[in-house]
């Protein structure tokens, strides 16, 4: 059998008398899109803190790749190419996005911030900085303020720097919050373009948006993995019906549709 990309075995997490993750386990393999899912308060965004290292957790193994990384600082994990994207720096808005992905690949390669001066002539910086915003569809706004950009395309210029981190995995928390419908689609579009070259661990609250994108959901109940498995599968499941009926207008409509 492959040895998963990520695995998380008996990871605990307590705030007091709350307990926010819950002696879960779950596994990641190489390039799938695993989304997690769950009621508000399931502790979802607690777990992504965890696996990118801005947590520390109570007890419990995450492991990247084979290695133990439990212990491992935000920097140090984003260096092995665990990479937690929106929530990776704040864009530079009065810098263009040009410059903003240019600072993440200088970061990537290890190099001081004093770039910004040069980042349009040196061909290093400047040539794979186009090449990702091409690859997000934001080519022709590469010289362009980033506060000119509207809200969508600030989070496509997101992944963008995520990308020129060269990350093998991608933990994506809630990328469509906010967005309407069009700009919603194009991200939708533009992770599901990135299938097989990344894998990629997705919270997000809109259902559409979940079982169009990911190879496998896992449902978070109060910090508990439910259940795991295909789309089809996790319509079906009972138990996650019941958790979503009530909490979500149209759940009903949409697990049994």
């Amino acid at each position: 059998m492959d040895r998963p990309l990520l695995k998380v075995t008996g990871l605990m997490k307590r705030f007091g008398a709350l307990v926010a993750t819950d002696n879960l386990s779950l596994d990641l393999k190489d390039g799938e899109i695993h989304a997690l899912i769950g009621p508000n308060g399931a502790g979802k965004s607690t777990l992504v803190a965890q696996l990118a290292g801005e947590l520390r957790s109570d007890s419990g193994r995450v492991e990247f790749e084979g290695a133990d990384v439990t212990a491992l600082t935000p920097p140090e994990r984003v260096a092995l190419g665990m990479v937690r994207s929106f929530q990776i720096t704040s864009v530079f808005r009065e810098f263009t996005a040009l410059a903003n992905v240019a600072l993440a690949v200088q970061a990537r390669q290890g190099h001081s911030f004093r770039f910004w001066r040069n980042a349009r002539t040196d061909p290093a910086l400047a040539e794979p900085a186009r090449r990702y915003l091409e690859q997000v569809g934001l080519g022709d706004r590469a010289d362009w303020p980033t506060a000119r950009l509207s809200y969508g395309e600030q989070r496509q210029l997101e992944i963008a720097m995520a990308l020129a981190t060269n990350p093998k995995l991608l933990l994506l928390d809630e990328p469509l919050a906010g967005m309407g419908r069009e700009d919603g689609a194009v991200i939708v579009e533009l992770l599901s373009s990135l299938r097989g070259k990344h894998t990629m661990l997705l919270i997000e609250h809109d259902m559409d948006a979940v079982f169009s994108l990911a190879d496998r959901i896992s449902v978070l109940v109060y910090g508990r993995a439910i259940a795991t498995g295909t789309p089809d599968a996790i319509r079906r499941d009972p138990d996650v019906q019941r958790a979503y009926l009530g909490e979500e207008a149209h759940a009903g409509e949409f697990f049994n549709a």
